[in-house]
């Protein structure tokens, strides 16, 4: 996903990148160029997703809104992509292993990666650790990252005339599958620049938690926050798989906000 590459655990979301146009165009490759790159971890000998490591930089460029990092943490070496920061050889960074990408390609720096993870923020070490991306996409029934209770009850805008419900949305996916539409809801749930874009999580009164039918995952390039309400157009792909797990049963991508 991959703008992949995160991406970063999010807990699964049952439903189950960009800022810029030179993230965009970055893609996996069907076959890395081994000698694109220095050696590095393969998929076989990887650290496991999920894990924490710190280490060295070895090597360091930025792409647009990305920095890149080889890092060589104990006998391995990695590469890890995180949102533009500042780093250089030498120093010592601590990184949560969140979303492998294997063969990806980077048409902004024409370069191949046998294996690269895309996570929401390298630090120092010393630093707190990032949130894992499991926690950007865990389930909003989990309650993480949601609106207050008081926000979440507060009344709504009435939805424009052309908005499908987020229950319709569910119930419609098969139909509704490559075409454009519209919901309207609260930001119950909002991670930013993770693998290019702003993922929210839009809920509107419908549908039934236990099924996870009263939530919607929305990608856009456009930023809000939690306890918004907006509306959200944008292009519905229905089972989205983005690998390492990462499932969407329904997602709309790409979209267009308005903020009521």
């Amino acid at each position: 996903m991959c703008a992949i590459a995160a991406l970063i655990l999010l807990a699964a979301c049952s439903s189950k990148p960009a800022p810029t146009a030179a993230v965009a165009s970055d893609r996996r490759s069907p076959a890395a160029a081994a000698a694109a790159t220095p050696a590095a971890a393969s998929a076989s000998d990887a650290p496991a997703a999920g894990q924490t490591v710190t280490g060295t930089v070895l090597e360091t460029m930025d792409a647009s809104n990305y920095t890149y990092v080889r890092v060589k943490a104990g006998s391995r070496e990695l590469w890890a992509a995180a949102s533009q920061f500042k780093v250089a050889a030498g120093d010592k960074v601590v990184i949560s292993l969140e979303q492998p990408m294997e063969n990806f390609h980077s048409q902004t720096l024409n370069r191949d990666f046998p294996l690269i993870y895309f996570v929401p923020r390298i630090a120092p070490e010393g630093a707190a650790a990032a949130p894992a991306l499991a926690v950007a996409h865990a389930t909003a029934q989990s309650g993480a990252g949601s609106a207050s209770g008081a926000r979440q009850d507060a009344p709504m805008t009435p939805a424009p005339a052309n908005a499908t419900t987020v229950a319709d949305v569910w119930k419609t996916r098969l139909a509704l599958a490559g075409k454009k539409v519209t919901v309207h809801g609260r930001v119950v749930k909002f991670n930013g620049g993770i693998l290019g874009v702003n993922w929210i999580h839009l809920q509107d009164g419908t549908g039934k938690a236990a099924e996870g039918s009263n939530d919607i995952t929305i990608t856009s390039e456009t930023d809000t926050k939690v306890g918004d309400v907006i509306t959200a157009t944008g292009i519905v792909a229905i089972d989205k798989d983005l690998g390492s797990g990462y499932q969407y049963k329904v997602i709309i991508e790409h979209a267009s906000l308005v903020r009521d």
